[in-house]
C-alpha cells in the first residue's frame, strides 16, 4: 500500500510539474495555432483567396504562377512551397547544393575546435535546443551565441556571428538534426521566458524606421505577395533552413546576418547579434516553427 501510495504520489506530482511548466506557452501556442491557420486559409486556394494577395497580385497571375499549400509543414520551404517558378529552380539547385562544402568545413571545425563536443556532445541536439530561455543567465540564449561562448570560454577569440566557421558550424549541426528527422521544439518554461517571448513578438509586429513598417506587415499580412520580382515568404518556418546559402551573399550566414539584413531593408538600424532585441526576436520566430523538421542548411536567393 505504502508503494502503491508512493507512485500515485509521484505520478501526481509530475503532472503537476508538467502543467505548470507549460502553463507559460499558452499565449505563444495560440499565437502559433492561430498563425497556421491563417496562412492555411490564405495559400489552400490563392485564386479563391485572391483579395487576401491584392493589390500587388492580379488573379491571372495567382492562376499561373501559385500553387495551393494545404499542409502547414510545406511552409518551412519559404516562398517555394507556393511560387511554381522559383520552386522549380529551387528543385533543380538542391540537387548539388552549394553548401555541401560548408557542412564538412563544420564537421571539421567541431572535431578541431577546443571545447566544441564538450560544449555540444550531440550535435543533432544543439540544434534543435536553441534557442532557449536560460534560467540561470535569466535571459534567451541562441545557437549562435552559445557557440562562441563556448568558443572563448576554452580560450579562443569570439568568431563572427554573420558567417564563416559559425556558420559552418551550425550548418553540420544543422544536417546532423535534419538526417536525424529532428523537429523544432522551443520551450517557455517560467514567467521571465514568456515575458522575452511577448518582447521578441512585440518586436515583430511594431512599426519602425523611416518607412514605419513591421516584419509582420512583409511577412504575415504580406505573406505570398510579390514585391517587385520578389516573393514575401510566410513567417511559421522562417527559421527552419538556417544557416542558409543565399545566392546574393555567394555564401553561407547566419540568422542573425538574415535579419540584420531584413531590418535595415525597413529603414532601422539593426541590433547587434547578442542583443536583448535580437536574442527574444529570434526566440519568439523559433517558437512560431515548433513543430516543423529542420531542414538546413539550405539555399535560398
Amino acid at each position: 500500500m505504502v508503494t502503491r501510495a508512493l507512485k500515485l504520489a509521484a505520478i501526481s506530482a509530475i503532472a503537476t510539474m508538467s502543467l505548470f511548466a507549460g502553463q507559460y506557452n499558452q499565449q505563444a501556442e495560440k499565437d502559433r495555432q492561430a498563425l497556421i491557420k491563417y496562412f492555411v486559409a490564405k495559400f489552400s486556394d490563392p485564386v479563391k483567396n485572391a483579395a487576401r494577395f491584392f493589390p500587388y497580385t492580379p488573379t491571372e497571375e495567382l492562376k499561373k504562377n501559385y500553387r495551393p499549400v494545404k499542409d502547414w509543414h510545406e511552409f518551412a520551404k519559404g516562398v517555394y512551397s507556393f511560387a511554381k517558378g522559383p520552386r522549380q529552380q529551387y528543385l533543380e539547385l538542391i540537387e548539388m547544393p552549394p553548401y555541401e562544402d560548408d557542412v564538412d568545413d563544420g564537421e571539421e571545425l567541431y572535431n578541431s575546435t577546443k571545447g566544441l563536443k564538450e560544449c555540444f556532445p550531440k550535435p543533432a541536439e544543439a540544434a534543435v535546443e536553441y534557442p532557449k530561455y536560460d534560467t540561470k543567465k535569466h535571459e534567451v540564449v541562441t545557437l549562435t551565441m552559445a557557440i562562441n561562448d563556448c568558443v572563448v570560454k576554452h580560450g579562443g577569440k569570439p568568431w563572427n556571428p554573420y558567417k564563416g566557421k559559425i556558420a559552418k558550424v551550425e550548418a553540420y549541426f544543422a544536417a546532423q538534426a535534419r538526417d536525424a528527422g529532428k523537429v523544432i521544439n522551443v520551450k517557455i518554461p517560467n514567467a521571465e521566458a514568456e515575458k522575452a517571448y511577448e518582447h521578441g513578438k512585440k518586436y515583430y509586429f511594431s512599426q519602425r524606421g523611416y518607412i514605419d513598417i513591421s516584419c509582420a506587415n512583409c511577412h504575415v499580412q504580406g505573406a505570398g505577395k510579390r514585391v517587385r520580382r520578389d516573393y514575401l515568404s510566410p513567417l511559421v518556418g522562417q527559421v527552419t533552413h538556417f544557416p542558409v546559402y543565399r545566392l546574393s551573399w555567394e555564401e553561407l550566414g547566419t540568422l542573425e546576418r538574415r535579419l540584420k539584413g531584413c531590418i535595415k531593408n525597413q529603414g532601422q538600424q539593426p541590433p547587434k547579434p547578442f542583443s536583448e532585441d535580437m536574442r527574444d526576436l529570434i526566440y519568439f520566430l523559433s517558437y512560431m516553427s515548433n513543430g516543423m523538421k529542420v531542414d538546413g542548411p539550405d539555399v535560398r536567393k
